[in-house]
Protein backbone atom coordinates (compact mmCIF):
# COMPACT_ATOMS: atom_id res chain seq x y z
CA UNK A 1 0.00 0.00 0.00
CA UNK A 2 2.78 2.45 0.88
CA UNK A 3 4.43 1.94 -2.53
CA UNK A 4 1.21 2.76 -4.36
CA UNK A 5 0.57 5.76 -2.10
CA UNK A 6 4.00 7.18 -2.90
CA UNK A 7 3.47 6.62 -6.64
CA UNK A 8 0.03 8.32 -6.41
CA UNK A 9 1.45 11.36 -4.66
CA UNK A 10 4.29 11.63 -7.18
CA UNK A 11 1.87 11.26 -10.07
CA UNK A 12 -0.33 14.04 -8.66
CA UNK A 13 2.66 16.33 -8.25
CA UNK A 14 4.03 15.59 -11.69
CA UNK A 15 0.63 15.86 -13.40
CA UNK A 16 0.17 19.27 -11.79
CA UNK A 17 3.46 20.66 -13.07
CA UNK A 18 3.61 22.62 -16.29
CA UNK A 19 5.71 21.03 -18.97
CA UNK A 20 6.14 23.30 -22.00
CA UNK A 21 6.41 21.50 -25.29
CA UNK A 22 4.70 18.26 -24.35
CA UNK A 23 2.74 16.05 -22.00
CA UNK A 24 4.42 14.04 -19.25
CA UNK A 25 2.69 10.89 -18.02
CA UNK A 26 3.84 8.89 -15.01
CA UNK A 27 2.88 5.21 -15.18
CA UNK A 28 2.97 3.03 -12.09
CA UNK A 29 2.85 -0.76 -12.41
CA UNK A 30 -0.31 -2.62 -11.54
CA UNK A 31 -0.18 -6.10 -10.08
CA UNK A 32 -1.32 -7.51 -13.42
CA UNK A 33 1.46 -5.78 -15.37
CA UNK A 34 4.58 -7.63 -16.47
CA UNK A 35 6.87 -4.85 -15.23
CA UNK A 36 7.71 -4.10 -11.61
CA UNK A 37 8.75 -0.45 -11.75
CA UNK A 38 7.22 2.81 -12.97
CA UNK A 39 8.11 4.68 -16.12
CA UNK A 40 7.69 8.13 -17.64
CA UNK A 41 6.18 8.79 -21.05
CA UNK A 42 6.88 12.20 -22.57
CA UNK A 43 4.77 13.12 -25.61
CA UNK A 44 5.88 16.23 -27.51
CA UNK A 45 3.07 18.53 -28.63
CA UNK A 46 3.65 17.95 -32.34
CA UNK A 47 3.70 14.15 -32.47
CA UNK A 48 1.99 13.29 -35.78
CA UNK A 49 -1.19 11.22 -35.76
CA UNK A 50 -1.41 10.56 -39.51
CA UNK A 51 0.84 7.50 -39.45
CA UNK A 52 2.90 5.28 -37.18
CA UNK A 53 5.58 6.94 -35.08
CA UNK A 54 8.61 5.49 -33.37
CA UNK A 55 8.87 5.49 -29.60
CA UNK A 56 12.31 6.54 -28.34
CA UNK A 57 13.62 4.90 -25.16
CA UNK A 58 16.37 6.26 -22.93
CA UNK A 59 17.09 3.91 -19.98
CA UNK A 60 17.41 5.83 -16.74
CA UNK A 61 20.85 6.57 -15.35
CA UNK A 62 20.71 8.21 -11.94
CA UNK A 63 24.47 8.63 -11.63
CA UNK A 64 24.33 7.41 -8.02
CA UNK A 65 23.32 4.42 -5.93
CA UNK A 66 20.50 4.88 -3.41
CA UNK A 67 17.92 2.59 -1.83
CA UNK A 68 15.26 5.31 -2.01
CA UNK A 69 13.37 4.73 -5.26
CA UNK A 70 11.93 8.26 -5.12
CA UNK A 71 15.37 9.71 -5.85
CA UNK A 72 15.62 7.59 -8.99
CA UNK A 73 12.10 8.68 -9.96
CA UNK A 74 13.10 12.32 -9.65
CA UNK A 75 16.19 11.83 -11.82
CA UNK A 76 14.20 9.88 -14.42
CA UNK A 77 11.66 12.72 -14.54
CA UNK A 78 14.44 15.19 -15.32
CA UNK A 79 15.76 12.85 -18.00
CA UNK A 80 12.30 12.68 -19.57
CA UNK A 81 11.63 16.43 -19.55
CA UNK A 82 14.88 18.39 -19.91
CA UNK A 83 16.46 18.72 -23.36
CA UNK A 84 19.97 18.56 -21.90
CA UNK A 85 19.48 14.79 -21.97
CA UNK A 86 19.79 12.87 -25.21
CA UNK A 87 16.33 11.33 -25.13
CA UNK A 88 14.35 14.50 -24.54
CA UNK A 89 16.44 16.50 -27.03
CA UNK A 90 15.97 13.90 -29.76
CA UNK A 91 12.29 13.34 -28.96
CA UNK A 92 11.57 17.06 -29.32
CA UNK A 93 13.51 17.29 -32.58
CA UNK A 94 11.90 14.19 -34.10
CA UNK A 95 8.46 14.80 -32.55
CA UNK A 96 8.33 11.28 -31.18
CA UNK A 97 7.26 9.93 -27.76
CA UNK A 98 9.98 9.24 -25.20
CA UNK A 99 9.90 6.44 -22.62
CA UNK A 100 12.19 6.58 -19.57
CA UNK A 101 11.99 3.64 -17.14
CA UNK A 102 12.63 3.99 -13.42
CA UNK A 103 14.84 1.06 -12.56
CA UNK A 104 16.45 1.25 -9.11
CA UNK A 105 20.15 1.24 -8.37
CA UNK A 106 20.69 -0.03 -4.85
CA UNK A 107 23.28 1.32 -2.45
CA UNK A 108 22.94 -1.82 -0.33
CA UNK A 109 23.55 -4.14 -3.29
CA UNK A 110 26.00 -1.72 -4.87
CA UNK A 111 27.68 -4.25 -7.15
CA UNK A 112 24.42 -4.72 -9.03
CA UNK A 113 24.70 -2.04 -11.69
CA UNK A 114 21.15 -2.14 -13.01
CA UNK A 115 21.53 1.09 -14.98
CA UNK A 116 24.28 -0.51 -17.09
CA UNK A 117 22.45 -3.87 -17.44
CA UNK A 118 25.45 -5.68 -15.97
CA UNK A 119 25.90 -9.41 -15.40
CA UNK A 120 24.79 -9.25 -11.76
CA UNK A 121 21.33 -7.96 -12.65
CA UNK A 122 20.98 -10.37 -15.56
CA UNK A 123 21.55 -13.22 -13.11
CA UNK A 124 18.63 -12.16 -10.89
CA UNK A 125 16.10 -14.97 -10.84
CA UNK A 126 13.44 -13.39 -8.64
CA UNK A 127 11.28 -10.29 -8.84
CA UNK A 128 11.38 -7.37 -8.76
CA UNK A 129 14.71 -7.28 -10.63
CA UNK A 130 14.28 -10.43 -12.70
CA UNK A 131 15.03 -9.70 -16.37
CA UNK A 132 14.72 -5.93 -16.39
CA UNK A 133 15.49 -6.09 -20.11
CA UNK A 134 12.19 -7.92 -20.62
CA UNK A 135 10.49 -5.55 -18.20
CA UNK A 136 11.57 -2.65 -20.41
CA UNK A 137 9.96 -4.34 -23.42
CA UNK A 138 6.74 -4.74 -21.41
CA UNK A 139 6.85 -1.04 -20.48
CA UNK A 140 7.15 -0.26 -24.18
CA UNK A 141 4.14 -2.44 -25.01
CA UNK A 142 2.16 -0.72 -22.27
CA UNK A 143 3.20 2.69 -23.60
CA UNK A 144 1.92 1.67 -27.03
CA UNK A 145 -1.56 1.17 -25.57
CA UNK A 146 -1.39 4.56 -23.85
CA UNK A 147 -0.41 6.16 -27.16
CA UNK A 148 -3.11 4.28 -29.06
CA UNK A 149 -5.69 5.72 -26.68
CA UNK A 150 -4.41 9.15 -27.73
CA UNK A 151 -4.65 8.23 -31.43
CA UNK A 152 -0.88 7.97 -31.74
CA UNK A 153 -0.10 4.60 -33.38
CA UNK A 154 3.48 3.37 -33.06
CA UNK A 155 5.85 0.88 -34.62
CA UNK A 156 6.56 -2.40 -32.84
CA UNK A 157 10.29 -1.63 -32.89
CA UNK A 158 11.68 1.36 -31.01
CA UNK A 159 14.64 3.74 -31.12
CA UNK A 160 17.11 3.44 -28.25
CA UNK A 161 19.58 5.94 -26.85
CA UNK A 162 21.70 6.49 -23.76
CA UNK A 163 24.88 7.97 -22.36
CA UNK A 164 27.44 6.65 -19.89
CA UNK A 165 25.80 3.80 -17.92
CA UNK A 166 22.58 4.06 -19.92
CA UNK A 167 24.66 4.05 -23.10
CA UNK A 168 26.19 0.76 -21.98
CA UNK A 169 22.68 -0.48 -21.21
CA UNK A 170 21.59 0.49 -24.73
CA UNK A 171 24.52 -1.28 -26.39
CA UNK A 172 24.02 -4.47 -24.38
CA UNK A 173 20.26 -4.41 -24.83
CA UNK A 174 20.72 -4.19 -28.59
CA UNK A 175 22.71 -7.43 -28.61
CA UNK A 176 20.07 -9.07 -26.43
CA UNK A 177 17.08 -7.86 -28.46
CA UNK A 178 18.04 -6.69 -31.96
CA UNK A 179 14.54 -7.65 -33.14
CA UNK A 180 13.10 -4.90 -30.91
CA UNK A 181 15.61 -2.13 -31.68
CA UNK A 182 15.08 -0.28 -34.96
CA UNK A 183 18.21 1.80 -34.30
CA UNK A 184 20.47 2.69 -31.35
CA UNK A 185 22.66 5.71 -30.56
CA UNK A 186 24.80 5.74 -27.42
CA UNK A 187 27.98 7.29 -26.04
CA UNK A 188 30.33 7.68 -23.09
CA UNK A 189 30.88 3.92 -23.23
CA UNK A 190 34.16 3.42 -21.32
CA UNK A 191 35.82 2.84 -24.68
CA UNK A 192 34.09 -0.53 -24.61
CA UNK A 193 31.44 -2.15 -26.79
CA UNK A 194 29.93 -5.55 -26.11
CA UNK A 195 31.27 -7.88 -28.77
CA UNK A 196 28.97 -9.98 -30.98
CA UNK A 197 31.41 -12.86 -30.65
CA UNK A 198 31.70 -15.89 -28.36
CA UNK A 199 35.51 -15.83 -28.24
CA UNK A 200 38.54 -13.71 -29.00
CA UNK A 201 42.13 -14.91 -29.15
CA UNK A 202 40.84 -18.32 -28.03
CA UNK A 203 39.32 -16.87 -24.86
CA UNK A 204 35.60 -17.37 -24.16
CA UNK A 205 33.66 -14.11 -24.04
CA UNK A 206 30.69 -14.32 -21.68
CA UNK A 207 28.09 -11.60 -21.13
CA UNK A 208 28.61 -8.65 -20.94
CA UNK A 209 31.92 -8.80 -22.83
CA UNK A 210 30.63 -11.21 -25.47
CA UNK A 211 27.74 -13.51 -26.28
CA UNK A 212 29.04 -17.00 -25.43
CA UNK A 213 26.59 -17.68 -22.58
CA UNK A 214 23.74 -15.45 -23.80
CA UNK A 215 21.41 -18.38 -24.48
CA UNK A 216 22.18 -19.86 -21.06
CA UNK A 217 21.43 -16.52 -19.39
CA UNK A 218 18.31 -15.61 -21.35
CA UNK A 219 16.96 -18.73 -23.00
CA UNK A 220 17.39 -17.04 -26.38
CA UNK A 221 20.10 -17.60 -28.95
CA UNK A 222 22.03 -14.58 -30.17
CA UNK A 223 20.34 -13.14 -33.28
CA UNK A 224 23.57 -12.36 -35.08
CA UNK A 225 22.18 -11.49 -38.49
CA UNK A 226 19.63 -9.09 -37.01
CA UNK A 227 22.25 -7.44 -34.82
CA UNK A 228 24.70 -6.95 -37.68
CA UNK A 229 21.98 -5.21 -39.72
CA UNK A 230 20.67 -2.98 -36.91
CA UNK A 231 21.69 0.67 -37.51
CA UNK A 232 23.98 1.75 -34.67
CA UNK A 233 25.76 4.98 -33.70
CA UNK A 234 28.35 4.95 -30.91
CA UNK A 235 30.58 7.79 -29.76
CA UNK A 236 33.29 8.77 -27.31
CA UNK A 237 34.67 12.21 -26.57
CA UNK A 238 38.39 12.45 -27.18
CA UNK A 239 38.89 13.95 -23.69
CA UNK A 240 36.56 11.50 -21.92
CA UNK A 241 38.33 10.05 -18.87
CA UNK A 242 35.26 8.43 -17.28
CA UNK A 243 36.28 4.77 -17.29
CA UNK A 244 34.02 2.39 -15.31
CA UNK A 245 36.07 -0.73 -16.07
CA UNK A 246 38.40 -0.38 -13.03
CA UNK A 247 35.45 -0.25 -10.61
CA UNK A 248 33.84 -3.24 -8.90
CA UNK A 249 30.26 -2.02 -9.28
CA UNK A 250 30.63 -2.15 -13.06
CA UNK A 251 32.87 -5.20 -13.63
CA UNK A 252 34.19 -8.18 -11.75
CA UNK A 253 37.92 -8.72 -11.41
CA UNK A 254 37.79 -11.53 -13.98
CA UNK A 255 35.91 -9.33 -16.47
CA UNK A 256 38.33 -6.47 -15.87
CA UNK A 257 41.40 -8.63 -16.47
CA UNK A 258 39.93 -10.00 -19.69
CA UNK A 259 39.04 -6.54 -20.99
CA UNK A 260 42.52 -5.22 -20.23
CA UNK A 261 44.19 -8.25 -21.80
CA UNK A 262 42.13 -8.50 -24.98
CA UNK A 263 41.00 -4.94 -25.66
CA UNK A 264 43.36 -2.65 -23.79
CA UNK A 265 43.88 -1.19 -20.35
CA UNK A 266 43.99 2.31 -21.76
CA UNK A 267 40.43 3.38 -22.55
CA UNK A 268 41.52 5.69 -25.34
CA UNK A 269 42.79 5.25 -27.90
CA UNK A 270 43.56 1.52 -27.42
CA UNK A 271 40.33 -0.02 -26.15
CA UNK A 272 38.01 2.17 -28.19
CA UNK A 273 39.95 1.65 -31.42
CA UNK A 274 40.11 -2.11 -30.84
CA UNK A 275 36.36 -2.32 -30.36
CA UNK A 276 35.79 -0.15 -33.42
CA UNK A 277 38.05 -2.38 -35.51
CA UNK A 278 36.29 -5.54 -34.33
CA UNK A 279 32.89 -4.10 -35.22
CA UNK A 280 34.22 -3.10 -38.63
CA UNK A 281 35.76 -6.53 -39.23
CA UNK A 282 32.43 -8.18 -38.37
CA UNK A 283 30.61 -5.74 -40.67
CA UNK A 284 28.32 -4.42 -37.94
CA UNK A 285 26.10 -1.67 -39.35
CA UNK A 286 27.63 0.87 -36.97
CA UNK A 287 28.94 4.43 -37.21
CA UNK A 288 31.58 4.63 -34.45
CA UNK A 289 32.98 8.10 -33.79
CA UNK A 290 35.33 10.07 -31.59
CA UNK A 291 34.64 13.78 -31.02
CA UNK A 292 37.70 16.01 -30.76
CA UNK A 293 37.87 18.29 -27.73
CA UNK A 294 34.87 16.65 -26.03
CA UNK A 295 34.98 15.06 -22.57
CA UNK A 296 32.37 12.89 -20.85
CA UNK A 297 29.59 14.98 -22.35
CA UNK A 298 27.14 15.11 -25.22
CA UNK A 299 27.20 18.68 -26.53
CA UNK A 300 24.70 19.95 -29.07
CA UNK A 301 26.96 18.94 -31.96
CA UNK A 302 26.73 15.32 -30.83
CA UNK A 303 23.00 15.47 -30.18
CA UNK A 304 22.37 16.95 -33.62
CA UNK A 305 24.37 14.12 -35.21
CA UNK A 306 22.18 11.64 -33.33
CA UNK A 307 19.05 13.42 -34.54
CA UNK A 308 20.37 13.19 -38.11
CA UNK A 309 21.18 9.50 -37.64
CA UNK A 310 17.70 8.66 -36.32
CA UNK A 311 16.03 10.88 -38.93
CA UNK A 312 17.59 8.89 -41.72
CA UNK A 313 16.45 5.63 -40.13
CA UNK A 314 12.90 6.95 -39.75
CA UNK A 315 12.81 8.18 -43.36
CA UNK A 316 13.91 4.80 -44.69
CA UNK A 317 11.20 3.10 -42.62
CA UNK A 318 8.17 5.25 -43.43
Amino acid sequence: MMKHFIYFVLFALIAGCSNPGGELIFIEPKETDAFQFPYFLFIPDDVPTNGKTFVLIEPNNSGFADDDLQKHIEKAERTATIDYYLGNYVARKLNCPLLVPVFPRSKTNWKMYTHALDRDVMLQGEQPLKRIDLQLIEMFKHAQTVLNDKDIPSHNQFLLTGFSASGTFANRFTLLHPDRVRAVAAGGLNGLLMLPEDSLSREILNYPIGIKDMEELTGMAFQKDRFLKTPQFYFMGQLDENDAVPYDDAFSQAEREQIFKLLGEQMQPDRWNNCKQLYEDLKVNADIRQYEGVGHKHPEEVKDDIVAFFSEVVLTTN
